[in-house]
């Protein structure tokens, strides 16, 4: 639920991309909007589901389609609120590394966003992930970044050009409701030295469309969640569900698992990667009319910056991932831990293992075993038939922290390591999905 800052076909892949219809043409080009953002989402993570397909489909990329898609999707122009912008390293690797920032946003005045009953205008935002496609394009990670951490905001530029002031022990939401994407941008790059490459702002109410277009996403819920005070009400059960009940179900928090921020973000990933999952299979890709409901629905919940501001340059990213494969596409959370401080309670800061997740995003080499602990990949979503029910690592019950000295690249290695800890990982995985109102 969105708190304020107080608040405390397969075979397609392989087709090149289609040429643009309209370069030169003089077509409509929304990009140069400046005024605030109308886009939301909790699930910023449906930016990796659009990109796919999009990039499955080009093969069937008449013009009409084209035109249909491109005219959805919004452009925003925030390089001239950026300063002191973190130099990118040079890459040896096939394709250069990519990094996208992508953010939820819950403009209150926006068509069916301000499902709270929320007070006052405005934007708020839930949901940051930095998605980093690694340059030999073998592997792809989504860092979760929590709402309510604790952190040094920076100075950064406003819509007007005006300086906002920053500010010490800030929520990171915070960013987003001051000054929109520019703001989470800039605090990104001061906080972590990773460049921003390009970032996606999702709708909140365009998710539902996306969910309905595909007829549901599956879930295993293992207590009914009842929450009066926001009318959800989503019994127990393995099933698909659509519509509010999705929506309901990604932005549950105080009454499912543990009631927190963290396993809200957990089961979030857990509902992203079940909806690739669905999305990239046979029963939605052999199906023009849930396949095209879909990519319509997505495009109309983006807005994006002026180097995605096509469906031509957004498959291109898409094909990026035509030979990683579900498994190898991973979410993780940022390590944390809760701030001792009384007068933060229940905010997390990020623990010394945070800096060597940017390191390791920087360099773009894979995650350390300690680091990829308690991911959720979009082959093995927990309660899911034909999966383990758990995830692919054992993020532990108190925010996943773990010595920083284990160096090995996870790779394809077993969540369970050598087998000598095996049990152990498995008990801190269930302790996670427990935690998080996932089943096991």
């Amino acid at each position: 639920m969105p708190d304020g800052p107080d608040g405390q076909p397969a075979e397609q892949a392989d087709q090149p991309v289609l040429d643009d219809p309209t370069a030169g043409s003089g077509g409509r080009r929304r990009g140069s909007r400046r005024g605030k953002t109308r886009k939301r989402h909790t699930v910023g993570k449906v930016l990796l589901v659009t990109v796919v397909v999009l990039g499955m489909i080009t093969g069937l990329g008449t013009v009409w389609l084209y035109r249909d898609l491109n005219h959805n999707i919004e452009v925003l122009d925030v390089g001239g609120q950026l300063y002191d912008e973190p130099e990118k390293p040079e890459s040896t690797e096939p394709e250069e590394p990519l990094n996208i920032l992508v953010m939820g946003s819950d403009d209150r005045d926006g068509a069916g966003n301000n499902i709270d009953g929320l007070t006052g205008a405005g934007q708020r935002s839930d949901t940051t992930l930095l998605f980093h496609l690694s340059g030999d394009r073998k592997s792809a990670y989504g860092v979760s970044i929590p709402r309510d951490s604790l952190v040094t905001r920076p100075d950064c530029i406003g819509e007007n050009g005006k300086t906002i002031e920053g500010a010490d022990n800030a929520m990171w939401n915070e960013a987003f409701a001051l000054g929109g994407p520019a703001c989470t941008i800039q605090q990104f790059q001061t906080l972590t030295d990773v460049k921003v490459d390009h970032f996606v702002v999702v709708d909140f109410a365009g998710f539902k469309d996306m969910v309905d277009a595909i007829d549901g996403v599956p879930v295993c819920i293992p207590e009914d969640i009842t929450d009066p005070a926001h009318d959800i009400n989503i019994p127990a059960g393995s099933r698909e569900i659509e519509g509010k009940e999705a929506l309901n179900y990604v932005r549950a928090r105080y009454t499912l698992g543990d009631g927190s921020d963290i396993g809200r973000v957990k089961r979030q990933q857990a509902f992203i990667a079940a909806m690739a999952n669905k999305v990239v299979s046979g029963g939605v890709l052999a199906r023009p009319d849930r396949l095209i409901g879909f990519l319509r629905a997505a495009t109309k919940s983006l807005t994006v910056d002026p180097g995605l501001d096509n469906v031509v340059k957004l498959s291109k990213v898409g094909l990026g991932f035509k030979d990683i494969g579900l498994k190898k596409v991973r979410f993780i959370t940022i390590p944390w831990a809760y701030d001792t401080r009384e007068q933060y309670r229940g905010r997390v800061v990020w623990t010394e293992d945070a800096q060597l997740v940017w390191d390791r995003i920087l360099d773009d080499r894979p995650m350390s075993r300690n680091l990829d602990t308690g991911t959720i990949d979009a082959a093995n979503v927990p309660g899911s038939p034909g999966t383990s029910g758990s995830p692919s690592g054992g993020e532990s019950p108190s925010g996943g922290e773990s010595p920083s000295g284990d160096e090995s690249p996870s790779g394809d290695e077993s969540p369970s390591g050598d087998g000598s800890g095996g049990s152990e990982r498995d008990e801190a995985e269930r302790a996670t999905l427990v935690a998080a109102g996932l089943c096991t």
